[in-house]
């Protein structure tokens, strides 16, 4: 059975980034601007920060799990890192470091609740984006924390080689925990675990204790995202990451990721997001109505939930 998730992840990958590749060379040929070199890092700061939130949540799929409060996350401790440089006066790099460090906290927390409690973690951290959610407008008011420091800014802002910063971080971490997942003992286990868990269990796997990490590293690149986000705007806005967690959810479908856990990548969940960032663009482009995207958003993905869940049943006999 890890043999052949091993192959089916690899299959699906392939799939998904043939997909990815048509869908630009069709979409450049269909608009003269989408090959330009300004429209491809709009969509690549874009894809940054979606990214990293989708490689967290792509992580707690493969064990089964979701965190719905990922972006509420990223939002709080965006804006923690706002209040951190501008009100206390703290280095802004110290300040984003910190503030980072509190979404792992978040995420721990989240962690030790679904295993504590025993509770689905889609139910409980529904809740916990409300507890958070709510934190930030405490802490702001619902007003913007503005004058964050230009140091820090070219960390959202900032090219390298005509590649925005945010991509060249989020595609190195993707990257890392992309080998993690699937060339390290942590990665195994959690495939295990999302496969079946019962059986992890029998083998002396701890699973709590994967369930807990796992959660603590999505609160931690969704902290990242938060920070870098603030670097980019200028501002620390309250309204931060409300609107990363279904796509991410959907990326990570849309990339091969089950959602029954144990199969996918963390790598296919970045070209899932691709996806979905080169249609949204293309909407764009041709001046579609922003209301259709929702739509072809989640036609998308339940087209990718379906072919998931007829691969999954042809090739493991799962219902």
């Amino acid at each position: 059975m890890k043999l052949k998730n091993i192959g089916f992840s690899t299959m699906q990958i392939g799939i998904v980034a043939i997909v990815l590749a048509a869908l630009i060379a069709v979409s450049s040929l269909v608009s003269e601007y989408f090959a330009s070199s300004y429209n491809m890092m709009i969509i690549a700061r874009s894809l940054a920060f979606i990214g990293l939130v989708t490689t967290g949540q792509a992580m707690l799929m493969l064990l089964g799990e979701l965190d719905i409060s990922l972006g509420t996350i990223g939002g709080l401790c965006g804006v923690i890192a706002g209040m951190l440089m501008v009100n206390l006066g703290l280095n802004p790099f110290v300040s984003m470091l910190l503030a980072v460090m509190f979404g792992a906290l978040f995420g721990l927390f989240n962690g030790l609740l679904v295993t504590g409690l025993g509770l689905h973690s889609l139910v409980l951290t529904i809740a916990m984006a409300g507890v958070y959610k709510g934190i930030n407008l405490v802490l702001t008011k619902g007003v913007a924390i503005t004058n964050i420091p230009e140091q820090v800014q070219f960390l959202g802002r900032g090219q390298v080689w005509g590649i925005p910063v945010p991509f060249i971080i989020m595609l190195v971490i993707a990257l890392l925990i992309t080998v993690i997942a699937h060339k390290s003992p942590f990665g195994r286990y959690i495939f295990a675990i999302g496969d079946n868990p019962p059986a992890a269990r029998m083998l002396g796997i701890k699973t709590n204790r994967i369930r807990i990490m796992v959660f603590t590293l999505a609160g931690t690149l969704a902290a990242l995202a938060g920070t870098l986000m603030v670097a980019r705007l200028g501002t620390a806005q309250p309204s931060i990451g409300d609107s990363w967690v279904l796509p991410s959810i959907a990326a990570a479908v849309i990339g091969g990721v089950a959602t029954t856990g144990g199969v996918g990548s963390p790598l296919g969940a970045i070209l899932g997001a691709g996806i979905i960032g080169v249609i949204e663009n293309i909407i764009v482009l041709y001046g579609v109505s922003p209301y259709w995207q929702g739509v072809i958003s989640g036609v998308v993905v339940v087209l990718a939930i379906s072919f998931d869940s007829i691969s999954r049943r042809f090739l493991f006999g799962r219902h």
